[in-house]
């Protein structure tokens, strides 16, 4: 999947604004800031998928700090479920994804 270049348009659950950043410390800006990424890349959330397609795109904020999110698509905005650091064995596919795309 490709996210369509251009204007990016959020769309956060009132009741999940503040829980990424009591959680793991992550701010909203940081996680929009993802979906900037170059180098960042989405797949399928195949097991979370049952109501509506979800996916998760691995990326990195302007801070360089590494962010797992989960998202879905609604009327053309992209609703945040969740956001979180990145765990090492997603750092590795993340990194190898990044050296695999610039052959």
């Amino acid at each position: 999947m490709v996210i369509k270049s251009g204007i990016i348009e959020f769309e956060w659950d009132e009741a999940n604004l503040d829980k990424s950043y009591q959680k793991h410390g992550i701010t909203l800006k940081e996680t929009e800031e993802v979906f900037l990424d170059e180098k960042s890349f989405v797949v399928p959330d195949v097991r979370h998928s049952q109501t509506e397609s979800r996916y998760i795109i691995l990326g990195r904020t302007f801070e360089k700090k590494s962010l797992f999110v989960v998202f879905t698509i609604r009327k053309e905005k992209i609703r945040i479920i969740s956001s979180r650091k990145i765990h090492k064995k997603e750092v590795n596919k993340y990194e190898k994804a990044q050296k695999d795309s610039q052959v």
